[in-house]
């Protein structure tokens, strides 16, 4: 069912209308008549805004969730004030000065992707969630360090300054030299590419029999190749943080609907998939309830928005998921605010 346009609505049926959604929303309660002509602001008795809040309901824009209570809006009633009358509120300076100063901070890059995770958790107070980059960093270095007879450390400089450690299992009686040749031949070839692109050169080479390396090297490039596609088969596609600002007292009421998105959460997956529709989003996309299969039981919400890079390639996509009362007005500003500041940490 789609909702009618907002210019259909008499204007006192979008004042009241807002000053319903609006009420809930910052309530997470219903809102009353009685409430609503106590307020001042629409001069009209509770029977006739009685009378609009009927209409509104048989147009499938607000609910009773009991007889005697007040309305909320449904979830086409929160998709017509999105898109149509919701007036946003742009984040303070000394917020916007907050996030860049966090996600400035010098050091890895998975380091800023939970720092923005977290950031966008403390600001939303809804639970922040980050899609991990498609590509691989671009890395300039990569070294072999004996830890002991049995152990290497492998050490990944990226060209961004990241590092990063993998602990590699030597073969009995490997020599420092063999760890050096295997460490030059790892640093020749990544130089202006990423490590995918690299390791695929690398075997490629290695089969072939087209490479230099003795047998000894040439064992400790292929375990350290190994190493690192686990790793990254293993990495999560996705950074969740903030779940536990889900189980507010609002939400509490309805214990089965919070199970159902923490589930939803569990399947990190599904989650970054939904993300990753909004990878071509011009702007914010906003997705309410059950417009989205995978929360059509939890009735949840999500903001989410591209982050690029400075040449305006889209590297993720980040975002918030909460009740479907979220404050939208707030979010989707701070949302889109953050997306613009993780992508200047990608050159």
């Amino acid at each position: 069912m789609a909702s009618p346009p907002v210019t259909e609505l008499t204007d006192r049926a979008r004042a009241i209308f807002r000053l319903v959604v609006e009420g809930y929303l910052a309530s997470g309660a219903p809102v009353g008549s009685r409430t609503l002509a106590g307020e001042g602001a629409l001069n009209l008795s509770p029977a006739s805004i009685r009378s609009v809040l009927a209409e509104l309901e048989r147009l499938g824009l607000l609910a009773a969730p009991h007889t005697s209570a007040g309305r909320m809006p449904t979830e086409l009633g929160l998709r017509l004030f999105v898109d149509g009358m919701m007036q946003v509120a742009e984040p303070t300076a000394e917020e916007r000065a907050a996030i860049e100063q966090r996600l400035s901070r010098p050091g890895p890059i998975e380091a800023a992707l939970e720092t923005t995770s977290a950031l966008l958790s403390d600001l939303t107070g809804a639970a922040g969630m980050v899609m991990v980059p498609r590509q691989d960093a671009e890395l300039a270095q990569m070294s072999l360090l004996m830890l002991d007879a049995q152990r290497a450390l492998l050490v990944l400089v990226g060209v961004d300054g990241s590092v990063e450690n993998r602990v590699l299992d030597l073969p009995a009686g490997t020599a420092p030299a063999a760890l050096q040749e295997a460490s030059n031949y790892f640093t020749t070839r990544l130089a202006g590419r990423t490590l995918g692109e690299a390791a695929g050169a690398m075997q490629a080479e290695i089969a072939s029999g087209r490479s230099a390396l003795d047998a000894a090297a040439r064992d400790l490039v292929a375990r350290g190749l190994a190493v690192l596609s686990e790793d990254a088969a293993r990495r999560p596609v996705l950074i969740v943080r903030g779940q536990a600002n889900l189980l507010d007292a609002a939400a509490l009421q309805d214990i089965e609907r919070v199970r159902s998105l923490i589930d939803d959460l569990e399947n990190k997956q599904s989650v970054a998939e939904l993300l990753d529709s909004a990878r071509d989003a011009e702007a914010t996309r906003i997705f309410i309830g059950a417009e989205n299969r995978l929360f059509a039981l939890s009735g949840s919400s999500v903001i989410a928005a591209p982050y690029r890079d400075r040449e305006g390639r889209v590297v993720g996509v980040l975002g918030v998921i909460g009740p479907t009362r979220l404050n939208y007005a707030r979010i989707v500003p701070m949302v889109d605010f953050t997306a613009r500041s993780l992508g200047k940490r990608f050159g």
